[in-house]
């Protein structure tokens, strides 16, 4: 069986579950808390983007299912209407948003958005405060309280940061932040290897 020391569990939490910093804009407290689980799989979910070739941007699994392009669409979309349901303000109508997801299948544009749109989702969960989250919204006929609209969008980014990865992985592409990992662990027993022979 393989054990893991604590100096192993961090490099793992640093190099596996990278949460970008965003002091400037962090909420408080609950707010806080879901903004940062999100941020964990939107930070994955750019950086697939990121490394997915171009080529694989129209590729589908199957016919009727979403394509590369689509999925990550899809992620813009979701951060930009959910917020928007309560009470945020996008920079796209909501016929803009509807057809997102077929606007395009250039991986730079793409990528560009993804960033935006969690900066707007960000945004939208520091502007809230904290005594807004009972407050009962409207979703597509679902009522629900803005708490549960800020779990669902975490909860979204994380559905299709799992989707991303096994498309990333049919398309023959290693998830960086796994990449990251593997060449740490490498680096680290090398140098192991190197200081036993050393002596």
């Amino acid at each position: 069986m393989r054990r893991f020391t604590m100096s192993s569990l961090m490099l793992c939490a640093l190099l596996v579950c990278p949460i970008v910093a965003r002091a400037a804009d962090k909420a408080p407290g609950v707010r806080g808390e879901i903004q940062a689980s999100m941020n964990d799989a939107g930070d994955k979910v750019i950086d697939l983007a990121g490394v997915i070739p171009q080529a694989k941007y129209n590729w589908r699994p199957s016919k009727g299912v979403r394509s590369t392009a689509e999925v990550l669409l899809h992620v813009v979309q979701a951060n930009y209407m959910i917020p928007m349901f309560m009470g945020a303000k996008p920079p796209l109508s909501m016929e803009e948003l509807r057809t997102l997801d077929k606007s395009t299948t250039d991986k730079t544009k793409i990528t560009q958005m993804l960033k935006d749109s969690y900066e707007f989702a960000n945004q939208s969960i520091v502007n809230m405060s904290d005594a807004e989250l009972d407050s009962e919204v409207d979703f597509f006929g679902n009522k629900m309280s803005k708490r549960a609209g800020l779990m669902g969008l975490a909860s979204h980014s994380h559905e299709h940061l799992g989707q991303s990865i096994a498309y990333a992985r049919m398309a023959g592409v290693t998830p960086p932040w796994t990449a990251r990992e593997q060449a740490a662990m490498a680096k680290k027993a090398a140098e192991k290897k190197a200081s036993a022979g050393g002596k």
